[in-house]
């Protein structure tokens, strides 16, 4: 399969629709061959997540609520790469910190992906953590006041993905990732 290719476009218009307390919505005017367009979309910060392993083949997840979808979902350690000059690597184990209270001594490039390229700019990188250190974990408040955090067997993780049961894309993604590697 050929590699996605950046496709440049003419801009030329950008503005913002809606500004929002995490993330705002831009309608930008484009030339894209011989019509200009318009689309509105999520202009997102990025983010990162950590498939969290152990030496006993066990993945680290929690379980958040989502008000989107009304639901808590299980997912990966994740959270936004919105500090100034921050690494990926700094931001994965930070957001693994601060959900967790788990540190990785390691972390290892999955996978990069798009959430939803139709309609957010949003792009995921995903880590593997290993050499997991307990450093204790931040009060948090939100929706990650009452985080759910637990240890699985990968190998269920992988059959519960397979299953339906798992359905956050960075759990998903990150998760089959790894099988795929490990196979």
């Amino acid at each position: 399969m050929p590699k996605d290719e950046d496709f440049l476009v003419n801009n030329v218009e950008s503005r913002t629709a809606f500004e929002g307390k995490i993330w705002d919505v831009l309608s930008e005017s484009f030339d894209y061959g011989d019509q200009r367009l318009t689309r509105e979309f999520v202009a997102h910060p990025g983010a990162v997540a950590v498939v969290a392993t152990d030496d006993s083949n066990r993945i680290l997840m929690i379980k958040q609520y989502r008000h989107p979808v009304r639901q808590k979902l299980w997912e990966l350690p994740a959270g936004l790469t919105d500090v100034e000059d921050e690494s990926a690597e700094a931001a994965a184990n930070r957001e693994l910190g601060e959900e967790t209270g788990y540190s990785a001594g390691k972390l290892t490039a999955l996978m990069d992906f798009y959430t939803t390229p139709g309609g957010n700019s949003e792009m995921i990188r995903v880590f593997h953590g290993t050499e997991l250190e307990h450093v204790g974990r931040i009060a948090m408040d939100g929706e990650e006041r009452d985080l759910e955090i637990e240890w699985f067997d990968f190998d269920s993780v992988v059959d519960d993905i397979l299953k339906g049961n798992i359905k956050s894309p960075s759990a998903v993604v990150g998760i089959m990732a790894l099988a795929l590697r490990r196979r």
